[in-house]
């Protein structure tokens, strides 16, 4: 070997080297996952970007680029516009407002860090919850010129429910308050007397200035009179929790791996503990019992596994575990339950109304879920618990949830893994609210479904005919009772054993207790839902006559039915030839202002998407619309053939 090649060997290993000490140097640092929150243009992007620039972590690209971003869409002038870095959508750009939440890495000697730029505006909290619900600490931001703000009260209570423990205080802009040590004190003091409720471990306080850097990596003359850390200094030595690793075993199922017959394997990410082959494991959700053959990872098997790796798990046994189950310890083991209490944070325009249906999801798990009860909403500024009947836009409540079938979860302070949910509208797909399980709900643990020997097949038999729910809805005078009036009387005269729910009627005695706002039309609904399944259940052909004005409710009750038995009727007659009908004056009163929540005057009506039957009664009689109700039983086979044109009722 010559001596150019000798040397050329030489520089390769010593950089071989090099490069895995510094990698493994990189492995022993610890991490801390961190987001910044707060109200509108209190300087988080900027605070960020200004903490990338002074760690020298922007590359020359990066930092020509920001150059030219900050010419065309700064606001600082001729200066560099640190927010430029982390509000990358164009959006944002133009607005000067963070949407998306932006992550980004960085590491110093100390440790290494994911940082978390949240929104500050109201309508993109579901995005700083989405930041928070991972990080270990949290900066809330303030205005120095601004002092506390509802946004901020909001962020630290949803960081606290979150589970987050660590709070740095940023008092930013204080240079434009002179550096004022009065203002900082002030700002600290009525941050400490709110937050004192929350649970928070660590509130540091730190006045900043993020646009010049100020107190951001290092202390700044300009506040002689702070005598604390520095921002990055507090983050490089705060204290992280280490209770997760105590944390009992939790291995959520996202996939059954079985590409041939001699593999069958559990794939998914370790929420908390560790396992070894070996261990003994239980499925949550069935309680059977094995033990860990072999942890399957791409680069071979694991002789154990920990928190947040990715791995598949081989069983022993041949034991039945999906999707949404869980492998989990056998001494320390989750809830598993179909009702819980928690706290949400509702995320839609549209508000929460308890009886509505939902999708739920966790982290593997998904199924219908119903709440049942909105216990309280909580007050952001004074966190009081205040009785209320919906939670709209970024409110925060506490809620009991009833799910299709049984979940298995641990409350969310003990793992945020496991103890967390996102509710989904099931009509647009969109998430409306986040959810943090408190713990499950004891309440009928003791009360089973009651095996009776005469079923509904039995009771409809004896009556010659099939159950049925025929759902008449329209407005006010469209119509509604008076066709299931005609058609009652038809069935009756054949020998069919019916009843009629009608909606005035029922006010009368089992919804006597409710008025007509949103969330009492919805209870409404409930109700008669659950009383005509009972009809059915009965072996009747329930007649509904209800305005139902909302697509929700309606969906509702056809899902507490079997297939067959649920048929709309869209009594349809425009709202002008209601009003002109108006047979008990109820519209004249709604114009006028005297009657509020009036379906079609101050309150929706939501139009059915695909009803069973579409009647349109402008011009028609009534008679003309009995039979194509009758029609549409005999179709579907709720009662037998015959031939409407001899009837003359």
């Amino acid at each position: 070997m010559s001596k150019l090649a000798h040397i050329e060997t030489s520089v390769a290993q010593s950089a071989a080297e090099e490069i895995s000490a510094y990698m493994a140097e990189q492995e022993k640092k610890s991490l801390l996952r961190f987001l910044t929150c707060g109200s509108v243009d209190d300087g988080k992007s900027t605070l960020i970007g200004r903490l990338l620039y002074d760690t020298k972590l922007i590359f020359e690209d990066q930092l020509a680029a920001l150059q030219n971003d900050s010419r065309k869409h700064g606001t600082n002038g001729e200066d560099i516009d640190f927010a430029l870095l982390v509000d990358g959508l164009e959006a944002e750009r133009e607005q000067g407002i963070t949407i998306d939440v932006a992550y980004r890495f960085f590491s110093t000697p100390k440790r290494k860090f994911i940082v978390a730029d949240t929104p500050g505006h109201e309508q993109y909290t579901r995005n700083m919850a989405t930041g928070a619900s991972t990080a270990d600490l949290a900066i809330v931001l303030v205005d120095a010129r601004q002092g506390i703000l509802r946004q901020t009260r909001r962020h630290s209570f949803i960081a606290s429910l979150l589970g987050i423990r660590n709070i740095v205080l940023a008092v930013n802009k204080i240079d434009l308050v002179d550096y004022s040590q009065d203002v900082f004190e002030t700002i600290v003091k009525q941050y400490q007397e709110f937050a004192s409720e929350l649970g928070f471990k660590t509130i540091q306080a730190i006045p900043l200035s993020a646009r010049f850097g100020d107190n951001v990596i290092g202390p700044s003359e300009n506040l002689g009179w702070y005598e604390g850390p520095s921002l990055l200094q507090h983050l490089e030595n705060v204290a992280l929790d280490d209770a997760d690793a105590t944390r009992p075993f939790r291995f959520p199922v996202q996939f059954v791996n079985r590409p041939n017959l001699d593999f069958r394997g559990f794939s998914g990410t370790i929420a908390s503990g560790t396992v070894s082959p070996g261990d003994e494991v239980v499925v949550a959700k069935s309680g059977k019992v094995s033990r860990v053959k072999r942890i399957a990872t791409w680069d071979g098997d694991l002789d154990q596994a920990g928190e947040g790796q990715a791995v598949t798990i081989v069983l022993e046994d041949e034991v039945e575990v999906s999707r949404g189950n869980m492998l989990v310890s056998p001494d320390n083991r989750p809830e598993v339950a179909d009702q819980f209490a928690a706290h949400l944070v509702w995320f839609s325009e549209a508000p929460l109304i308890p009886g509505r249906s939902y999708i739920l999801r966790t982290e593997t798990d998904q199924v219908t879920a119903t709440i049942t009860d909105l216990k309280y909403r909580v007050d952001i500024n004074s966190f009081a618990q205040e009785a209320a009947k919906s939670l709209d836009l970024n409110e925060v409540g506490v809620v009991n949830i009833s799910t299709q079938e049984a979940i298995a979860f641990d409350g969310y302070k003990s793992n945020r893994s496991t103890g967390s949910f996102i509710l989904i509208d099931r009509l647009t797909n969109a998430t409306v609210g986040a959810g943090m399980i408190d713990f499950a709900l004891r309440r009928a643990s003791n009360v089973h479904w009651q095996a009776l020997d005469v079923d509904k097949a039995s009771r409809a038999n004896q009556k010659d005919q099939k159950p049925a729910v025929v759902w008449f809805t329209g407005l006010s005078g469209s119509g509604k009772s008076t066709v299931a009036n005609l058609v009652e009387k038809r069935l009756a005269a054949l020998g069919k054993h019916t009843y009629i729910l009608d909606g005035d009627n029922v006010r009368h005695g089992l919804n006597r207790d409710l008025g007509f706002t949103e969330e009492d039309r919805v209870e409404n609904i409930r109700r008669v839902g659950e009383v005509a399944k009972l009809m059915v259940d009965a072996g009747l052909i329930v007649l509904v006559s209800f305005i139902s004005p909302f697509v929700a409710e309606r969906r509702m009750v056809r899902e507490l039915l079997g297939d067959g038995e649920f048929m709309e009727v869209y009594v349809d007659t425009p709202f002008e030839e209601c009003a002109r009908r108006d047979p008990k004056g109820l519209y004249a009163k709604a114009l006028r202002g005297e009657i509020k929540n009036f379906t079609g005057v101050d309150s929706p009506y939501e139009v059915p998407e695909n009803p069973e039957l579409h009647l349109k009664t402008v011009g028609r009689k009534t008679e003309e619309l009995a039979s194509e109700v009758e029609k549409l039983l005999t179709d579907r086979g709720i009662i037998f053939n015959f031939d409407h044109s001899s009837w003359s009722i």
